[in-house]
C-alpha cells in the first residue's frame, strides 16, 4: 500500500516544474525560429553554399581537368634513362662496380629506413583501418563498390601472381634451408629449417610487402574518388602544404615515382627473360647460350608490348592475364598433387604458424649485427623492401582503380590479406617441394638428384635454372616446363604493358587515356634497363638488379612516408569525419545538459544555440576554415572557381546564373 507524499514535497516539485516551463518559454522567445538549412548555408560563405560536413565527396571524373604531356617530367626522366642505358651498354662493368659501391653505402647508412618503412606501414594501415576513419568510403557518400567482392578479390589475387613467384618460389626457400639467416632460430639442413625457410620467404613476400603497396593505393584512391584530385603521387603529398601538382616539387615527386617504377619493373623483366631463356634451353635441348638468348627474348617481348600499347588490344591482354592466372593456379595444383602432397599438407600450416611466431625476430634483424647479417639483409630482406617500394606506384595505382566504393577498412584488410595469402601459399608449395626433393636425395645419398649437390647454398644452380631442375623430378615435368615458358612470356608482356601505362599517366598529369607513343617509349626504357642488367652477366645480373633497385627506390621511400602523413591530414577533415565530430560533441553535451537540468528523464532535441553557448556543438570547430572548404571548390580547366549545385550534382552554367 502506497503512502501519499508530504504536502511540502509535492508543492516544491510543482514550483520546480513551473520554473522549468518558464525557462523553456523564455528560451523560445530569445532564440529565433530555426531557419531552413538551405537558407542558412546561403548566408554563410561556403563554396557552393554547402557545409563541409554535408559534401558527399568529389570524384575526379566529375572535375574539369585539362590533361596533357608534362614535358618537363618526360624530358628529364627520358634523358636520365637514355643516358643510363647508353652508359650501361658502353661500360656495363663500370655501372656494376659503381652501383655496388653505392649500394654498400646505402645499406650501411640508410638500410634502416627501408626496415622502418616495412614495419611502420603495416602498423599505420591497421590503425587507420580500425579507427573511426575505417568507415570512410573511397568514393562518394553512399557509392557502392564498382566490382563485386568476388571479382575484387580475384583481381587482387591476380595482382599477387607474377614472374617473381616462379623465379623465386623454389629458389628462395631452398636457399634459406641450406643457408639460414644469421642468428635464425633454426640450423641448416634440419627439419626445423623447413618451416623456418618458408617463414623467412613469407616475411619478404607477405603482409609487409603489401602494406607498402597499400599505402599508395589507399592514398591515390582516396584523393581521386573522394577528393576529386588527379591520381598522382604528387596530388597526395602536395596537400600537406596546399601546393599545386604542376609545381617543381610536385613534378619531382612524380618523376621519382616513374624512375622507381622503371627500375623495379625492369628488374622483374630481366629475371623473367633469364628464366624464359633457360626454359627454352631445357625444353629445346640447346646448350648454354649465355645472355644472347635472353637479350633476344627481351627484344621480341618488348615488340609485343609496344604492339599492345599502340594497337589498343588491352582487352586481349587482360584476357591473356586471366588465362595466366588460371594457369598459375594449375601450376600450384600440379606441384601439390604431383609433388609431396602429404609432406606439404603437414608443413604448410606449421610454416604459417612459424611465420607469425617469429615475425618480430625476423623483422628486428639489422645492419648493426655484423658483416654476415649485413650481407644477408643486402641480398634479401632490405633488397626486397626496396623492390616493393619501387613497385608501389604501379601496384598501388592498380589497387586504387579496382577498389572504388570500398571502405578504407575493406581496402586495407583486402589488400593486405588476399594477395599475400596466395603468395605465401605458393611459396610454401613451390619452396616446400624443392626442399623435400633435396632432403629426399640427401637421405638416399643420391647426389644426381640433389638440387644442391654438396648440400650447401653455394652449390645451387643459377636461380633461373632451379625451377626447371625441380620440375624435372616431377611426372610430366617437360610439358609443365613448356607451359611455364608461355606463362612467363605473357607475364612479361602484361607487366611491361601495365607498368608503361602507369608511367605514361604519371608523365601526362594523370591522364586516364595517355598517349600511346609515350606508353611505348616507357616500355622501351624498361627493356633498355633490363638489357643493362643482363649485360652484368651470370650471377652478377642478380646482384646488379639488387644494386639498381635499392638505389633508385630510396628517394621514393621518403615520398611514401609523406603520403602517409598527408593521408591522415586529409582524413581528419573528411566530411564523414566532421559529421562524426559533430555527432560526438552533440550527444556528449546534450546528455550532460539533460542530466544536469532534468535528472533521469529527458529527450534530445535539435535547436539553434548561440556560438558561445556551452551546448553549441560546433563551438570549437571552424566550418569556414580553408582546410575544410577549399578542397571542394569546383574549378574550370584553368583552375578558376565555377559554381556547382551539390543538390542536383551538376555545374551551374553562367547563363543560368545571369538569368
Amino acid at each position: 500500500m502506497s503512502h501519499p507524499e508530504p504536502r511540502s514535497r509535492s508543492r516544491k516539485r510543482a514550483v520546480q516544474k513551473a520554473q522549468r516551463e518558464a525557462a523553456r518559454a523564455e528560451k523560445r522567445r530569445s532564440h529565433p525560429r530555426r531557419r531552413p538549412s538551405s537558407t542558412f548555408l546561403r548566408e554563410v560563405n561556403y563554396p557552393h553554399s554547402i557545409h563541409p560536413a554535408l559534401v558527399p565527396g568529389v570524384s575526379v571524373e566529375d572535375q574539369r581537368i585539362r590533361y596533357g604531356v608534362d614535358k618537363a617530367i618526360l624530358g628529364v626522366v627520358g634523358a636520365l634513362i637514355i643516358g643510363f642505358v647508353a652508359w650501361g651498354l658502353a661500360a656495363p662493368q663500370q655501372v656494376f662496380d659503381t652501383s655496388t659501391a653505392t649500394l654498400q653505402w646505402v645499406m650501411r647508412n640508410l638500410g634502416w629506413a627501408f626496415n622502418v618503412l616495412a614495419i611502420g606501414m603495416i602498423l599505420f594501415l591497421l590503425v587507420i583501418a580500425f579507427s573511426r576513419f575505417g568507415k570512410i568510403t573511397l568514393g562518394l557518400d553512399g557509392e557502392k563498390p564498382e566490382y563485386s567482392t568476388g571479382s575484387w578479390a580475384a583481381m587482387l589475387f591476380g595482382a599477387g601472381i607474377g614472374i617473381g613467384i616462379i623465379f623465386f618460389g623454389p629458389y628462395e626457400p631452398l636457399t634459406y634451408y641450406l643457408s639460414p639467416r644469421p642468428g635464425a632460430h633454426y640450423d641448416a639442413n634440419t627439419a626445423q629449417a623447413v618451416k623456418g625457410a618458408i617463414a623467412q620467404a613469407a616475411l619478404h613476400w607477405g603482409l609487409n610487402a603489401w602494406a607498402i603497396y597499400a599505402i599508395v593505393g589507399l592514398a591515390v584512391a582516396y584523393v581521386s574518388y573522394r577528393r576529386g584530385k588527379v591520381p598522382l603521387m604528387s596530388a597526395v603529398v602536395t596537400s600537406l602544404w596546399g601546393g599545386r601538382t604542376d609545381s617543381p616539387v610536385a613534378r619531382l615527386i612524380d618523376a621519382l615515382a616513374i624512375i622507381a617504377t622503371l627500375f623495379g619493373t625492369a628488374a622483374t623483366l630481366g629475371i623473367g627473360s633469364l628464366q624464359i631463356a633457360r626454359g627454352v634451353e631445357v625444353v629445346a635441348g640447346l646448350g648454354p647460350t649465355g645472355n644472347r638468348l635472353a637479350l633476344g627474348i627481351i627484344g621480341v617481348l618488348t615488340i609485343a608490348t609496344i604492339a599492345s600499347a599502340v594497337s589498343g588490344v588491352a582487352k586481349g591482354i587482360r584476357w591473356l592475364s586471366n588465362i595466366n592466372m588460371v594457369m598459375a593456379l594449375g601450376l600450384a595444383l600440379f606441384f601439390f598433387v604431383a609433388g609431396p602432397t602429404a609432406f606439404l599438407m603437414n608443413m604448410v600450416p606449421a610454416a604459417i604458424v612459424d611465420y607469425f611466431g617469429h615475425m618480430p625476430d625476423m623483422l628486428s634483424a639489422n645492419m648493426s649485427e655484423g658483416p654476415e647479417m649485413e650481407t644477408f639483409l643486402s641480398a634479401w630482406t632490405t633488397f626486397y623492401w626496396a623492390w616493393w617500394v619501387s613497385w608501389a606506384p604501379f601496384v598501388g595505382v592498380f589497387t586504387a582503380k579496382i577498389s572504388r566504393g570500398r571502405t578504407i577498412r575493406q581496402f586495407v584488410l583486402g589488400v593486405l590479406l588476399i594477395p599475400s595469402s596466395i603468395i605465401v601459399l605458393a611459396f610454401a608449395i613451390l619452396g616446400g617441394t624443392a626442399i623435400f626433393l633435396q632432403r629426399k636425395a640427401e637421405a638416399a645419398g643420391d647426389a644426381a638428384h640433389m638440387i644442391a649437390p654438396d648440400g650447401t647454398a653455394a652449390s645451387l644452380p643459377l636461380p633461373a635454372e632451379i625451377f626447371y631442375t625441380v620440375v624435372d623430378q616431377l611426372p610430366g615435368g617437360g610439358v609443365v616446363s613448356a607451359l611455364v615458358i608461355v606463362m612467363l612470356g605473357v607475364f612479361f608482356v602484361t607487366t611491361s604493358d601495365s607498368a608503361s601505362l602507369v608511367n605514361s599517366q604519371l608523365a601526362q598529369k594523370g591522364n586516364p587515356e595517355p598517349n600511346k607513343l609515350i606508353t611505348a617509349f616507357f616500355a622501351i626504357c624498361m627493356a633498355g634497363i633490363a638489357v643493362v642488367i643482363l649485360l652484368f652477366g651470370g650471377r652478377n645480373a642478380l646482384q646488379g638488379l639488387q644494386n639498381l633497385v635499392v638505389i633508385t627506390a630510396l628517394p621514393f621511400a621518403l615520398v611514401l612516408v609523406l603520403m602517409a602523413v598527408a593521408l591522415v591530414k586529409l582524413l581528419r577533415n573528411d566530411p564523414q569525419a566532421i559529421r562524426e565530430h559533430y555527432q560526438e560533441k552533440a550527444i556528449q553535451k546534450a546528455v550532460k545538459h539533460g542530466v544536469t537540468e532534468y535528472g533521469d528523464n529527458f529527450a534530445l532535441a535539435v535547436e539553434p544555440t548561440d556560438e558561445a553557448d556551452e551546448r553549441a556543438t560546433g563551438g570549437d570547430f571552424d566550418s569556414t576554415a580553408p582546410e575544410v572548404t577549399e578542397w571542394y571548390t569546383r574549378t574550370d580547366e584553368d583552375g578558376n572557381p565555377v559554381e556547382y549545385d551539390y543538390g542536383k550534382g551538376e555545374y551551374v552554367e553562367k547563363d543560368t546564373l545571369d538569368g
